[in-house]
């Protein structure tokens, strides 16, 4: 009897942490069942500045231009339902952050995902109530995260055990986390049903600037010469294996629009904007965009110490069993792509 691998069965523990995400444009005919130039590559990303090179790439046609067709897109409020998307089929490659990507190797026993660039460092902030002035404030208090098990949500849950504070997975504790989507808490945190958030960019931007919020930690301030990974690109392994020219041409994409975000600030922004708008119905004020902005560096570079970090971090709040990350990082395609251009190689240690 043939028996689906046990990975495939435990990530439906996954579903559960997944229903905020919201699949748009996936059909059948993606890149499983075709071959070589055939393959429409199904691309998944969030509708956040810290996906700002997706946003880039999709909206001023460069993906198209590298893989030769349009890909296919998703969009997704946090990682645990790009994972569970990925794990599916329905998407074949997805911008994510690096403790989703942790899990999805762990879950499948690193047999589904390769991590093959980063996208984005920093961006993440702890934004709270006026009054609030630190870590010790914060008992008995409220704070929302985008999803149980997301990366704001571990980084929120370690540094809280770090200062000496409980934040159990049920919600007692010390403080209380609530997991809950990025729009939901700009809602929230305004109404007073919660008294800060970790979150990423633009929502961090928005709580101060919108809703006189206070930044108690930006997260850089936590990790080695301010750099950690917040947005990586994940492939499935299946789509890995049967299309490699497809990932190289998608990895030529993803430098380019990192290059051009990074060269044309300006209209980065307007373009991150509009696409944010198509997402979401509502722009965002140019102060918002320039925030964002200045707190995220835009780097293939996966700044791999930091997603080593993060697993141990989660490790120790109890999220996550211990984990073999070696061969997590499969980043010969992008050096080959950024050899090619006479570019500085990255690395998985």
């Amino acid at each position: 009897m043939h028996r689906r691998p046990r990975w495939r069965a435990a990530a439906a523990a996954l579903i559960v942490l997944a229903g905020a995400g919201t699949l748009s444009a996936c059909g059948d005919d993606g890149g499983d069942g075709k071959s070589g130039a055939d393959a429409q590559l199904r691309l998944g990303y969030f509708p956040n500045i810290t996906h700002a090179t997706a946003l880039v790439g999709v909206e001023k046609g460069i993906f198209a231009k590298h893989l030769g067709k349009a890909p296919k897109t998703a969009t997704f409020n946090a990682g645990p339902a790009a994972v569970e998307a990925l794990f599916s089929g329905a998407i074949d490659a997805t911008f994510v952050g690096p403790n989703p990507s942790i899990n999805a190797w762990a879950q499948s026993h690193g047999k589904a995902v390769h991590v093959i660039s980063g996208a984005a460092s920093g961006g993440v902030a702890l934004i709270v109530k006026p009054g609030i002035k630190s870590a010790q404030d914060l008992k008995g208090k409220k704070i929302a995260t985008p999803q149980l098990g997301n990366t704001q949500d571990v980084a929120v849950r370690y540094w809280l055990k770090q200062q000496g504070l409980t934040a159990n997975k049920d919600g007692s504790g010390d403080v209380k986390i609530v997991p809950q989507e990025n729009a939901q808490t700009l809602q929230t945190f305004q109404q007073g049903s919660i008294d800060g958030a970790w979150v990423p960019e633009p929502y961090a931007s928005r709580l101060i600037l919108e809703d006189k919020g206070v930044k108690l930690l930006d997260e850089s301030s936590l990790w080695p010469g301010g750099k950690f990974v917040i947005t990586n690109l994940l492939v499935s392994q299946q789509f890995e294996k049967k299309h490699p020219d497809q990932v190289k041409k998608l990895l030529e994409g993803v430098v380019e629009a990192t290059d051009y975000i990074n060269q044309n600030k300006a209209d980065a922004e307007k373009v991150t904007n509009e696409a944010l708008t198509k997402l979401s119905g509502k722009p965002l004020k140019q102060d918002v965009l320039d925030s964002a902005f200045k707190s995220i560096t835009f780097t293939v570079d996966p700044v791999a110490s930091s997603l080593t970090a993060g697993a141990q971090h989660a490790e120790q709040i109890g999220l996550l069993q211990k984990t073999d990350l070696n061969g997590i990082y499969s980043l010969g395609p992008l050096n080959d792509v950024l050899k090619a251009s006479g570019k500085a190689q990255v690395s998985d240690r």
